[in-house]
């Protein structure tokens, strides 16, 4: 189950200018007389570069002038160019002042926007009952960001009491709305039985929805199905297939589930070497079970040419996530390797670590 939230985006929201008054003079007259929609359009112009040229303190100024009248769309564009430093100096405390303020009047985009700050802790003090606040004032609106974020802080209970049912109620509005993460998730309800009976098809059913529209982790659940023969027949080809899509995105679970293929030979012929390949990208992003296996695979010489100093290496960066194994078999290791080499395998774990932090 994830426990990430969506990614944010920041975007400018364009309104259409009159059909029939396209140009930028028809809009600045109107703009020079106070008229706020038509000072945000002026605004969306200048910021595109469609009808003058390009100029974001332009864009900047006629959004101002828009925002300070209460124009919500306006203040939420004039936060971004803050939070980017696009014609403005870059500032987040004003970013989030004006974000607020177009959430205050009731803009969805700025209501999820401003939630997922309170729920990452990004500028604003991390705060899940506030979070949760704005998330529900958009998801009420429709938003289908702020109905799947809804459903996780309900699923992880953040910011509300745990609650799968409402999680799922959250995350099937916006899985109708087409929203592949609220369908990757709603996919992961149905195959543990989490607010709704256990149903292996159903699961399989919301996660092609997501997968056929590239969410990696949806493909990844896919591909699981196919291998376990879970509301699905077993295919080992087709888990491959999934996996591979997945795996290809960077998503370490597929890049290592994808090497455990190449290396029994399930649904691909059997390839060391590529198991290593893919096995070696999981291990670099830290992924535990996938540097234990590369490790053992440089321990044997078996894809790779043997070395106990990168089996050691490897064996120890899992060991040091707790996996049990890697510590008996970097023991193992150990007894093979002289004093020099096994500083140099302690040496590059370290470096490894330091060019690999937390989060990255």
């Amino acid at each position: 189950m994830r426990t990430l939230l969506l990614a944010l985006a920041l975007v400018v929201i364009p309104v259409a200018a009159d059909a029939q008054n396209p140009s930028a003079d028809y809009w600045r007259d109107r703009a020079e007389e106070g008229e706020a929609i038509a000072q945000y359009n002026l605004g969306v112009m200048y910021a595109d570069g469609r009808g003058v040229p390009q100029d974001d303190a332009e864009a900047v100024r006629w959004w101002r002038l828009a925002a300070e009248q209460g124009f919500a769309v306006a203040q939420y564009n004039l936060g971004n160019m803050y939070a980017d430093g696009r014609g403005v100096p870059q500032g987040d405390a004003e970013a989030v002042r004006w974000w607020r303020l177009a959430a205050e009047r009731g803009l969805a985009v700025a209501q999820y926007f401003l939630g997922a700050m309170y729920a990452n802790g990004d500028v604003v003090p991390e705060d899940d009952a506030e979070a949760v606040r704005w998330f529900r004032l958009a998801a009420e609106q429709g938003h289908a960001g702020a109905q799947t974020n809804l459903g996780i802080m309900y699923s992880n209970g953040r910011g509300v009491p745990e609650d799968a049912v409402e999680a799922v109620r959250w995350y099937r509005l916006a899985a109708a709305q087409g929203g592949a993460y609220a369908q990757t998730n709603l996919g992961f309800m149905y195959r543990d039985g989490r607010g709704v009976p256990q149903d292996y098809a159903e699961a399989v059913r919301w996660y092609r929805l997501a997968a056929e529209q590239g969410d990696p982790e949806a493909q990844f659940g896919l591909g699981l199905m196919y291998v376990r023969g879970d509301g699905v027949p077993e295919d080992d080809v087709e888990a491959v297939r999934w996996y591979r899509l997945a795996a290809e995105q960077g998503y370490a679970y597929a890049q290592h589930n994808l090497g455990n293929m190449y290396a029994t030979g399930r649904g691909v012929p059997q390839d060391d070497v590529e198991a290593v390949r893919w096995w070696r990208l999981a291990a670099e992003q830290g992924y535990a079970n996938s540097q234990f296996n590369l490790g053992r695979m440089y321990f044997l010489g078996t894809g790779v040419p043997e070395d106990y100093v990168l089996a050691y290496m490897w064996a120890n960066l899992a060991a040091a996530q707790g996996d049990e194994v890697a510590q008996e078999n970097k023991d193992i290791i150990e007894k093979q390797m002289t004093r020099e080499q096994i500083a140099e395998a302690q040496r590059l774990s370290r470096e490894w670590v330091v060019a690999h932090p937390p989060g990255n």
